[in-house]
């Protein structure tokens, strides 16, 4: 079994948690690669293990890998998408971090998930993507023109709001007088787009979800559309150039040009532990089984 690890941060007592999970890596014996970056972070600290020195890094992806560790929270996953791309490797998400959606194994609960997971006891969750492209092109995200969560369109370095123009399959749908406008996958449903008063969908619908970002027009609410749906947006405004977002990737875009999102031909595959969902992921991070009314 191949494996890589992947972080962006240490987080408070990350070597502990890794450590527990080499040493069950090890038992089944996995070949293990770190990424270079992290591998650098980690090297850094005084109390690294040897074992952790031990271990191979790598800078890309490539099929080999069987499975793919995200060492963080939600925003390292977004990250490891990244690198898994359209390889098919499933990422499995250890949180470190605070909420969690994405990464759904929690650090209390390592040693028990690892075990379970290396025993093949597991589901796979498929989870549809994003893709972008502009017109004029431009080539700021290169090959990663895709999103995970959402594709967002944000003003720019003013007070002004900014006029998104909006069509869906060349019908024209609105004009959205607002900070901006969030596509947002089922996924990412749980996310920004919630944030705004988006709903949540989800992860299995074949939906997508437009969320206006503080809007002034009083009627614009969030819309649900197929994800077979080609949406075109052309944004304008005081300044003459806005910022267009993937995840966590941002890029500046000048006005009037034409970005066009669609469904990405490749799903990212997130390892899902069987008794885990995403109802018990809503009950555990939105506590809505906390309602005293819910106790029996």
């Amino acid at each position: 079994m191949k494996v890589g690890i992947y972080g962006q941060f240490y987080h408070q007592n990350t070597e502990k948690y890794l450590h527990i999970l080499l040493e069950a890596l090890s038992k089944k014996g996995a070949s293990i690669f770190i990424e270079k970056n992290f591998y650098d972070i980690l090297k850094q600290r005084d109390t690294i293990d040897s074992r952790i020195l031990s271990c191979n890094t790598f800078e890309t992806l490539d099929a080999d890998y069987q499975l793919f560790f995200s060492i963080g929270g939600d925003g390292t996953i977004l990250k490891a998408v990244t690198f898994v791309k359209n390889s098919g490797i499933p990422i499995v998400g250890i949180n470190l971090g605070r909420l969690g959606f994405l990464a759904t194994i929690q650090k209390e609960d390592i040693q028990t998930m690892l075990h379970q997971i290396l025993e093949g006891k597991y589901s796979i969750s498929e989870r549809s993507l994003l893709t972008v492209s502009m017109y004029p092109k431009q080539n700021d995200f290169n090959t990663l023109n895709f999103a995970l969560n959402a594709v967002a369109v944000n003003r720019r370095n003013t007070s002004s709001m900014i006029q998104v123009e909006t069509w869906i399959n060349d019908n024209y749908l609105t004009s959205y007088w607002s900070d901006g406008l969030i596509v947002a996958t089922p996924t990412g449903s749980t996310g920004y787009s919630l944030s705004c008063g988006g709903p949540i969908i989800e992860p299995s619908a074949k939906n997508f979800l437009l969320t206006p970002i503080a809007p002034h027009n009083l009627s614009a609410r969030p819309l649900i559309v197929p994800d077979t749906a080609v949406l075109t947006l052309k944004v304008s405004g005081r300044e003459d150039s806005y910022l267009l977002s993937l995840d966590s990737r941002t890029s500046t875009v000048a006005n009037e040009t034409k970005v066009i999102i669609k469904k990405a031909d490749f799903k990212i595959k997130l390892l899902q532990i069987e008794e885990d969902s995403f109802i018990q992921t809503l009950r555990k991070r939105l506590l809505w089984g906390e309602d005293k009314r819910n106790q029996f």
